[in-house]
């Protein structure tokens, strides 16, 4: 099935070609041959759909929405410009951090989540796996 990327208005912040992002959201979806879509959005729309989805009125960095109908994954959201101000607070390669938010959405796609630190550890080192696949590093190595 397929993956297909969505780039809205992204309020001038950048991101990654749409190419990579499939590439990165098919590593992670592995074996799983459902289709999903992924948006890049603008800050307006990522905080629409926080607020309608989650009733938080900012946007956030990515949002996972499940599906309930057969041979479809899911669809996620990336925040362009959130994704860009924690890729430079936390002098990470914007690129390397969209691979990481792809990975992780289309994680909890697939059931994963973190809500307990068992489900949290077995869900990061499956992130980190995958991302070492394209020579990203540990996204939580250096956090305390």
């Amino acid at each position: 099935m397929t993956v297909d990327v969505q780039i809205a208005e992204l309020d001038g912040a950048p991101a990654p070609a749409a190419s990579e992002i499939a590439r990165w959201a098919e590593a992670a979806r592995g074996d799983d041959t459902r289709s999903l879509c992924l948006r890049v959005v603008g800050e307006a729309e990522g905080a629409a759909l926080n607020t309608r989805f989650r009733d938080r009125t900012r946007a956030t960095n990515v949002l996972a929405f499940p599906a309930e109908q057969p041979g479809v994954l899911g669809d996620i959201a990336i925040c362009a410009p959130v994704a860009a101000l924690e890729a430079r607070q936390q002098d990470k390669v914007l690129a390397d951090h969209y691979a990481h938010l792809v990975v992780h959405g289309v994680l909890h796609l697939l059931g994963l989540d973190h809500d307990t630190p068992r489900k949290a550890a077995a869900m990061e080192a499956r992130e980190i796996r995958l991302l070492g696949r394209f020579g990203i590093v540990d996204p939580y190595g250096d956090q305390t």
